[in-house]
């Protein structure tokens, strides 16, 4: 059966990718899992491991041509692997010659010395600030195993080892910022699993068995040393296409700066533009400018007085989620007009409720929190105001909406705001919501918190009651439109059916992105929310 390999989803805003070089060819057995095509993006320069498995019939892929993300690369004819044929007797030239003390098909042989690099971490991140190296020399360091404890501007995350083998030199030391593709350490003396090797002759042996099974030397493209795996883009090969020649990182700075990359002259080999270049363009474009500092749109920086002559005082780099945290804010504020609505919803009730079920949710191993509740209660009403999930794009005038239904949740932790997610919050009870809740909270806390638990995010919840507070004023996190803000509960005496009487408050700041989001449809939503909390069985019975 014929199966098609299309080029993956690379990340979110990547459309296409240059092909730099393809590692298979027609009539090539490809493998599941081995690299299929060497791709550059304007992120980085990966390599693109096959999803399927089969002898390939077709290639539709070029080097040194765009490649669209979904486009099929090579279509394979499904197959099991290829057995080598055995030697005919009438063509005596070189046979292949076997020991007879191992199998046919592999051979186990020491490796050699091995790097170990620090891999892709993620778009737009280029180092990590090295916190904990959980290996020394001389330790034996196995495949899969940690070997050191790293922190982007986006998580603190355990990076396990991609080799095997005896740690013979550690090239990063603690506290210091590694670059993605720069060794981290050294192996020697492991031990890998690879096809025999096949030995000629020149005369044929009479004696020699007959290979059991090997697949034919076009079954898997010669594989790169794994110190090539990861390069630093800078050192990549110009693209080959009629785009300008330079690095992923020389278009992302050029992008920042608004610059049209095709318009720089560039200066390296081949016209290759490098981000000197990038800055002399920008710098002849604003000969005769006044330059200043600006903090962004629009607003001019103000240098800081010398706070030393009034008092001792103590410098400290914020820790890279900080910075990010400060910058993203920052964006969002800027770029969004926010509009905040304030209301109180009564939970007299569903405290009850709450109380009432927690001990059967705490059995599972969770908490049955107003949070986790709250988190199935907009997954629903996202499901009502689809206004409420989606993005804006602004530079194609359009509105994105999506049809899948994950809720973030703002942490507070002692290296700064994060917001792990809840994913398809809407197909899961409440229950589950509390375990996945639970277990994103100890990830927290121990620093585990990766990635993939931090992306795809639709509206975001930021609950500060377990601290104090009324209201607030949350800043959207964007690209999302809204969040929700929920501030400490407090009885107050409400006027009930004729007479005051004590009620359980809780008040909730919600903020919207006012180019998607009308007033009035803010309110809506707002006050849907509080009438699920109000009255629980709304949702059994609306959906």
């Amino acid at each position: 059966m014929k199966k098609e390999f299309k080029l993956p989803e690379l990340g979110e805003n990547i459309e296409s990718a240059d092909v730099l070089k393809l590692l298979v060819k027609k009539g090539d057995y490809v493998k599941y899992d081995q690299p299929a095509l060497e791709i550059e993006t304007d992120k980085a320069t990966i390599e693109v491991p096959s999803t399927v498995e089969g002898i390939i019939t077709e290639v539709l892929a070029e080097e040194g041509k765009k490649l669209k993300v979904g486009a099929v690369v090579f279509t394979v004819e499904e197959s099991a692997a290829p057995e080598a044929e055995a030697p005919k007797a009438a063509e005596p030239a070189a046979e292949i010659i076997v020991p007879a003390t191992v199998e046919a098909t592999e051979v186990k042989t020491p490796t050699a010395p091995a790097e170990f690099r620090l891999p892709e971490l993620g778009e737009n991140i280029e180092a990590a600030d090295v916190l904990k190296l959980l290996i020394n020399v001389g330790d034996t360091v196995a495949s899969d195993q940690p070997v050191m404890e790293i922190e982007t501007d986006k998580a603190t995350i355990e990076v396990p080892s991609t080799i095997a083998g005896t740690v013979t030199e550690i090239l990063v030391k603690e506290g210091s910022k590694a670059k993605v593709g720069e060794v981290v350490f050294r192996v020697s003396g492991g031990v890998s699993v690879t096809p025999a090797r096949q030995e000629t002759k020149a005369a044929p042996s009479a004696e020699a068995p007959a290979p059991k099974s090997a697949e034919p030397a076009k079954a898997e493209p010669a594989k790169k040393e794994e110190s090539k795996k990861f390069v630093p883009v800078d050192t990549q090969p110009a693209i080959l296409t009629d785009a300008a020649p330079a690095a992923p990182s020389a278009r992302r700075f050029a992008r920042e700066l608004g610059v049209d990359i095709n318009k720089v002259p560039g200066t390296g080999p081949h016209g290759r533009i490098s981000i000197d270049d990038i800055k002399s363009y920008v710098k002849k474009i604003n000969l005769g400018k006044k330059e200043e500092k600006s903090g962004g749109f629009g607003i001019v920086s103000q240098p800081l007085p010398d706070f030393s002559k009034f008092g001792s005082i103590e410098r400290k780099p914020m820790s890279n989620i900080r910075a990010k945290t400060a910058e993203h804010l920052s964006y969002a504020w800027g770029s969004i007009p926010h509009v905040t609505q304030f209301d109180k919803a009564d939970i007299t009730d569903l405290e009850a409720i709450r109380k009432m079920f927690a001990p059967k949710v705490e059995a599972k191993g969770a908490k049955l929190t107003v949070t986790a509740i709250l988190i199935k209660i907009i997954a629903h009403a996202l499901q009502k105001f689809p206004q409420f999930n989606a993005s804006v794009d602004m530079e194609n005038k359009e509105i994105i909406y999506k049809s899948y239904f994950n809720i973030g949740v703002a942490v507070d932790t002692d290296r700064g705001l994060i917001v792990p997610v809840i994913n398809e919050a809407d197909k899961k009870n409440i229950t589950e919501i509390s375990l996945n809740l639970a277990e994103i909270s100890e990830k927290a806390r121990l620093r585990k918190i990766g990635l993939e638990d931090l992306q795809g995010g639709c509206f975001t919840i930021s609950n500060l009651g377990g601290i104090g507070g009324t209201y607030f004023t949350p800043i959207v996190n964007s690209p999302e439109v809204a969040i929700l803000g929920v501030s400490r509960g407090a009885y107050e005496q409400v006027y009930k059916n004729g007479e005051f009487v004590p009620r359980l408050m809780l008040p909730l700041s919600l903020s919207y992105d006012h180019r998607v989001i009308d007033g009035a449809d803010a309110i809506r939503f707002l006050r849907w929310v509080i009438e699920a909390l109000e009255q629980p069985m709304k949702i059994l019975i609306e959906g």
